[in-house]
């Protein structure tokens, strides 16, 4: 795995304001007064696949949000193998838990080229203090990771081989277009829906061959979903 570069690629808070995404992220409901708050550098940061952006254990230095891409967040099972508990894209924040902590709980790692805003904790608590707005939206979001690791828990490893694949697929779909579904690597969807790598592989090629999704790259990593209901009744 990368280690992530640590130099900073501070674009200022006036970025934070023209963000593309802002209403999917922390500071959606932030005011010119709020922004007046963040003196410390928030770092605008593009990061390769197999970068890791923090370990499991480590002392929090700062939360990241998702602009582009995926990240796994990982750990490590007592017996040694490694489990992906949850994927974050686009408008997902990373390192919540460190609010509460200090320390991360888990190990989050690039699946593909992300861009991310790395945000210091400092900036966070000066936020969630003098900002309601923000407070909530904190609370929206930690919310929501809470109840997508359930969802993750409840839907990806229970079932036969073929319902964790297919309910993988139907949560892997784009929020803006949900007939296309972005996957990643067989082996670490077999990390995530504890299977076997070939397993993976013969389930997504079965639902291939049955007409129910289709391959748009020649990696397969992307696929159009082409018969919804068949997959929903797996």
């Amino acid at each position: 795995m990368i280690p992530i570069k640590t130099e900073s690629a501070w674009k200022g808070t006036a970025d934070c304001r023209s963000c593309g995404i802002r209403d999917m992220v922390l500071f959606a409901d932030l005011n010119e007064e709020d922004f007046g708050l963040i003196h410390a550098p928030i770092d605008d940061l593009d990061i390769r696949a197999g970068t890791v952006l923090y370990t499991e254990g480590a002392p929090a230095m700062g939360i990241f949000t998702v602009r582009t891409g995926m990240i796994k967040l990982v750990r490590v099972t007592p017996d040694g193998r490694q489990r992906i508990v949850r994927v974050l894209r686009a408008g997902d924040v990373a390192g919540l838990e460190a609010l509460a902590s200090q320390r991360y709980d888990s190990d989050a790692v690039a699946l593909t080229d992300v861009s991310v805003c790395r945000i210091p904790i400092s900036v966070i608590q000066r936020l969630g203090t003098h900002s309601a707005r923000l407070h909530k939206r904190l609370m929206e979001k930690w919310h929501h990771a809470l109840k997508e690791a359930d969802d993750w828990l409840a839907d990806l490893n229970f079932g036969t081989a073929r319902q964790r694949v297919a309910h993988f697929v139907l949560k892997m779909r784009s929020p803006t277009n949900a007939e296309i579904a972005t996957l990643f690597a067989r082996d670490d969807m077999g990390a995530m829906l504890d299977l076997k790598l070939e397993t993976v592989s013969r389930e997504i090629s079965a639902l291939v061959r049955e007409g129910i999704i289709e391959p748009l790259d020649k990696q397969g990593r992307v696929y159009r979903i082409k018969n919804l209901q068949a997959l929903q009744a797996v």
